[in-house]
This record gives structure tokens, sequence and C-alpha cells, in this order.
């Protein structure tokens, strides 16, 4: 019931409460266009008003019952009613997760097929010197010579000595950096060569590998770029 008629229904039951006051007289009986002006007599006063929702409390009500008449009709049309509309809506849940995995694996995916050197999201070179060392502690040399390599890499991007370029491979990040760096040529090379046969040729990575390659990119911080080589 809303405000309107609960307000009438008190008018009503205070206009026949006071009719029946004098207990000594017989019952009255009123008529409709009576018992109407009564009633708009009785809604009148100020305790009525005082009583009505505010209008943030209206509009609050108006949505809510929206929004639940929506989801009774969904639901009413699911199959199994409430219990379906959650069944379905789990379903969709699961359905968004495979493809949010599966969209993620076809980019990892594509970034070996391409022989891209950085496959996830962007990072910093501290972060690449970080991971590799974590994976060196762990013997996980395959992976200590990736994150080595790549860290080497994003230093020369982060100098501006190479610009940053998504799918770029590790032989074309090796021929820009030597470039730059001729008298390192060929170990940068190598080093491209090394995590190539690592990363998508089967070979395993050894710790000489890995101690090479951290030599090669403490080398690379210290060694004063030829910008002139970067013109040709």
């Amino acid at each position: 019931m809303n405000s309107t008629g609960t307000a009438m229904a008190m008018a009503m039951a205070h206009t026949l409460a006071t009719a029946g006051d004098t207990a000594t007289e017989p019952p009255l009986t009123i008529g409709r266009e009576a018992a109407r002006e009564a009633a708009e007599r009785e809604l009148s006063k100020q305790i009525y008003a005082e009583h009505e929702p505010g209008l943030v409390r209206r509009v609050f009500t108006w949505v809510i019952d929206r929004v639940f008449g929506a989801l009774e009709s969904v639901a009413f049309h699911a199959p199994g009613g409430w219990l379906g509309l959650l069944i379905i809506a789990l379903l969709a849940i699961g359905l968004l997760l495979a493809l949010r995995l599966r969209l993620g694996a076809l980019r990892t995916a594509r970034g070996a097929a391409t022989g891209a050197l950085f496959t996830d999201r962007p990072r910093t070179a501290a972060e690449h010197r970080a991971a590799a060392e974590h994976f060196a502690q762990a013997g996980q040399w395959d992976q200590a010579v990736q994150e080595q390599l790549r860290a080497l890499v994003r230093s020369l991007e982060e100098r501006a000595l190479l610009d940053t370029r998504p799918g770029r491979t590790a032989g074309e990040a090796a021929d820009e950096a030597a470039r730059v760096m001729p008298a390192l040529a060929p170990r940068l090379r190598a080093a491209a060569t090394t995590f190539g046969a690592v990363t998508y040729g089967g070979r395993h990575a050894t710790p000489a590998d890995h101690h090479e390659l951290r030599d090669l990119d403490t080398t690379v911080l210290r060694t004063k770029p030829d910008l002139t080589g970067a013109a040709r």
C-alpha cells in the first residue's frame, strides 16, 4: 500500500472512531460523498504531510522497484526461475574468464611465433634484472637468460639508444644495439643467438650462458654509445 492509501485508511479509521465516541447514540450511516469529504479534511492535517516520504526516498524506492521488477521478469522467463538466472550469470562469468585467459595465451603464442623479445606487459630493466636473478638463484637458467637479455635491451630503450618498439626480435635488437656500440657487436649478436636457441630452438641454457649475459648487461651500462653509428 502506498503512502496516500495508508493516509486514507488512517483518515477513515479516525472518522469512524470519532463517529463512535458517543456510545449511547445509535451507529451512523455515512454516505460515500460524506466519507470522501471527511477523508479529505483528515488528509489536509499537517500530521500526514509530515509523514510523507521525502523525494530521495521516493526516487530510491522507484529505482529499487524497477530493478527488482526487471530481475523478476528475467527470472520468470528463465528456465528454473531465480536458480536458473543464477546459473546463467555464473556461466556468463565463466565464459568471460575463459575468454580472457585464451586471449592472453594467444598473445603469448603470437609473440613466440614471431620471435618477439618481449611478449608480456612492459616492465623496466630493473624488473627484468630482478626476475633474472630470481630465476638464477632457483637454477632456472633458461628463464634467467631470457630475462637478462630483456633487461639489457630495455635498458638501451630507457637510455633512448633504441626506440621502444613492440614485436622487436632479439636479433633485431642486437643489430640495432651494435650500431651504437660497435665494439660489443659480436657479443650482442651471440647473446641474441643464445636467446633464440633457448627460447625457440629447444636448447637449455647453462650457468655460463647466464653469467655471460649478466656481464654483457653490466658492460653495456658502462659503455659510452657511438651516436654517429646510430645515424647510419
